[in-house]
């Protein structure tokens, strides 16, 4: 029975949180990921960082108004590497 390695990287309750939100939306706000994840915003702002870093997702700093807004949507190989997450969970599941 072999194993595949689970992304380490998606292996954190939150950043898992992160890419489930953005797998189900074009983009999102900074606000509504930290009000859907109930994370602060220290804590969230590390981990967009290290997904961003990954090039997992793509995050955009604009203004509204005068308020900073961050913006943050999932790349394709985020996606990719979404996937095979879960597809090598599940074959944690399956054995």
């Amino acid at each position: 029975m072999q194993f595949n390695k689970l992304d380490p990287l998606l292996h954190s309750e939150l950043r898992l949180a992160v890419m489930s939100i953005l797998l189900s939306v074009e983009s999102a706000e900074f606000v509504f990921i930290k009000e859907k994840t109930g994370a602060t915003a220290g804590n969230l702002s590390v981990q967009i960082d290290k997904l961003s870093q990954a090039n997992y997702i793509e995050v955009t700093k604009s203004f509204k108004g005068k308020k900073p807004l961050t913006t943050c949507k999932i790349t394709p190989v985020g996606i990719k590497a979404f996937e095979a997450y879960v597809n090598n969970l599940k074959g944690y599941i399956d054995n």
